[in-house]
């Protein structure tokens, strides 16, 4: 892998090889983008797998909210099982109680699911009634790769203060940054220290195209400085 860690999202094989084929370390696997991203089918997983050599962190996820219930929690811990043997590297989860704190009970129930694989906690934390106590909540639960963040709800153009600060507080190695990041954010945010980056309708024309392998190779330039 390159200094900095581009991520993209693929919700099919072609996205996947494009992906791959601009540069990218890492693709996020998810369905139904209408929804914010759901749980991808584990046949998905398996044919991306055949044919792409990236690692895959796939959703976990069943609804457009940041919530979970105990049966939603169940399926979810259903599929971990044959996802990981469709090829998932790791997942991507994370949710929050009715009244915006972190759900540690949901969320500890999938990190042992998921257990040994690396997770990612999605950006259910910008959306914390309290996000400086999401983040001492989360930050050092067990496996934790990255935590896709904008800083804020509405993206990362408003989120730059927020992400400044969790770097500041030591936490730029997690940071994975995504959600309405733009090309000038990059260089902000690698003077911050972070070298996650995490893009989707950022490398095709709409959700509707598909992953455009020159918008990959441009990003890629873009993290590295190059």
């Amino acid at each position: 892998m390159t200094g900095s860690l581009l991520e993209v999202i693929a919700l099919d094989l072609r996205d996947a090889v494009a992906a791959e084929e601009g540069g990218a370390d890492r693709l996020e696997i998810v369905s139904d983008m209408d929804s914010g991203g759901l749980t991808p089918s584990a046949d998905l997983v398996a044919e991306i797998a055949r044919e792409c050599g990236l690692p895959q962190m796939v959703m976990l996820r069943c609804n457009a909210g940041f919530t979970v219930t105990s049966e939603e929690l169940d399926r979810l811990r259903g599929h971990v099982k044959e996802l990981a043997e469709a090829g998932a590297a790791g997942f991507v989860f994370g949710f929050l109680t009715e009244d915006g704190s972190v759900d540690r009970e949901a969320t500890d129930a999938l990190i042992h699911a998921v257990s040994p694989l690396p997770w990612t906690f999605h950006r259910a934390v910008d959306h914390a009634a309290d996000v400086r106590a999401a983040w001492r909540a989360v930050r050092l639960l067990p496996n934790l790769a990255t935590v896709l963040t904008s800083g804020s709800p509405e993206g990362v153009g408003s989120g730059l203060g927020v992400l400044r600060a969790r770097a500041e507080a030591g936490d730029a190695s997690l940071v994975l940054a995504g959600g309405g990041l733009r090309e000038e954010h990059v260089p902000v945010l690698l003077d911050y220290g972070v070298r996650a980056f995490h893009v989707g309708s950022a490398v095709r024309g709409s959700w509707r195209e598909p992953v455009d392998p020159d918008r990959v190779r441009r990003w890629r330039r873009i993290v590295d400085r190059l």
